[in-house]
């Protein structure tokens, strides 16, 4: 195994001592009564409450994947999901802020040292956000790539210093050799407010823009090299970035799912508690109904389906990166069915919960609307697509060569 090389590190920045991961969920869960709080101004704002970003920083939720050595958690994704599914069950548009923000935390965790010391050498609390998407141009210049593009759906870029953009990567004939990650500050991007949506309003999935922004090639990664498990980071020992990257671009996206259908699940078990009826029933008290208890159980059976999937697939990942080896072509497919699956779980408990709340779910006044139009705003994400998962996995399975994407 490759030895770390010694870390250039500012002298005073020393690595962070080691944070349970019990101890980092239990500050999730302590943080959401305050996300609930703010959920009606989040999404009013369409951005994310300064007092949630605030909490969440001071908490260190921010940091779960930055490496140890710059003052991070290193967390495993086991451990990343379990705090953002926690957050999510507070507000939905919170808990995929910090989703977007720590995976792409974790991409820069894969460029060189040089980098991740531009980012976080001087700062362990830069965050960064990201757009796997190349909707750009690039122009080969002399020590790297000057880019002009758009890119849509930039959640998080609103708290964020720095952005992680897909680009075509080309030679100085114009011909595009590759495709890749550019890391460019976010003081070099303009941000365009076109996040008009119905759901997960609060996460300010804006769109960045570039113009003739220049990027040095030490900022430039290869996103089909980082497919196949190779990345330019010189720490080799380090396991959380020796983890598959589309598993984890895809599955990071569910953890907040789950977390929402548990915060309906929430809503309604305190409803029931209150003694409400159902209307033009006998029933002065729902919780007394037979259908009303066979729906919660099959709802809360969904939503444990979902987690022990999400669990698993976490599992698969941090296990494959633990023992140093680039996880399975097959296992990746099954990674990226887990995540549209957990996605359909939890839409089908959360429309068990509606049933259960009836009518009375979709009032403005309700958290029931609101956490039922992020649930089906976020897992309809094109890497959760549950349809076009199933028929990659399916294609693994017949080892059929021809895939619908390389992004597996």
């Amino acid at each position: 195994m490759t030895t770390s090389p010694t870390s250039t590190a500012d002298p005073q920045t020393t690595a962070a001592p080691t944070t349970p991961a019990s101890a980092l969920t239990e500050s999730a869960a302590a943080l959401v009564p305050l996300l609930r709080e703010n959920a009606a101004r989040t999404e009013a704002d369409r951005r994310v409450a300064e007092e949630n970003i605030a909490a969440l920083s001071e908490a260190g939720l921010f940091r779960l994947t930055v490496p140890r050595r710059l003052g991070g958690h290193e967390a495993d994704f086991r451990t990343f999901l379990e705090v953002t599914s926690e957050l999510a069950r507070g507000c939905g548009s919170t808990a995929w802020v910090a989703t977007l923000i720590n995976v792409c935390n974790w991409m820069v965790g894969l460029y060189p040292e040089r980098t991740q010391q531009e980012v976080w050498g001087g700062n362990p609390d830069a965050r960064v956000c990201g757009v796997l998407a190349p909707s750009a141009t690039s122009q080969a210049v002399e020590g790297g790539l000057v880019v002009t593009g758009r890119w849509g759906y930039a959640s998080g870029s609103l708290h964020s210093q720095w952005a992680c953009l897909g680009i075509p990567v080309v030679d100085v004939s114009g011909d595009q050799t590759d495709q890749g990650f550019a890391l460019i500050a976010m003081d070099e991007l303009t941000i365009e407010d076109t996040w008009h949506v119905a759901g997960m309003r609060g996460t300010g999935s804006n769109t960045l823009v570039a113009d003739e922004v220049f990027v040095p090639a030490h900022r430039i990664m290869s996103v089909t090299q980082a497919v196949e498990g190779t990345c330019p980071t010189e720490y080799k020992d380090e396991a959380l970035y020796r983890s598959a990257l589309v598993p984890v671009l895809a599955l990071v996206l569910a953890g907040p799912q789950v977390g929402l259908a548990q915060a309906g699940m929430d809503v309604v078990t305190a409803s029931l508690a209150q003694g409400r009826g159902i209307a033009y029933t006998f029933y002065g008290r729902a919780r007394e109904a037979p259908s009303t208890q066979i729906q919660l159980a099959e709802a809360a059976q969904l939503i444990d389906t979902a987690r022990l999937h999400l669990m698993r697939a976490a599992d698969d990942i941090d296990s494959w990166a633990a023992r140093g080896e680039h996880m399975p072509f097959e296992t990746r497919a099954r990674v990226r069915m887990d995540t549209g699956y957990v996605a359909r779980r939890c839409r089908e408990a959360l429309d068990l919960i509606l049933s259960i709340q009836g009518a009375g779910s979709f009032a403005e006044a309700n958290p029931l609307q609101r956490i039922w139009r992020d649930q089906e705003t976020g897992s309809r994400h094109a890497l959760v697509n549950p349809a076009i998962a199933g028929e990659l996995y399916g294609r693994a399975l017949l080892h059929i060569e021809e895939q619908v994407t390389f992004l597996i």
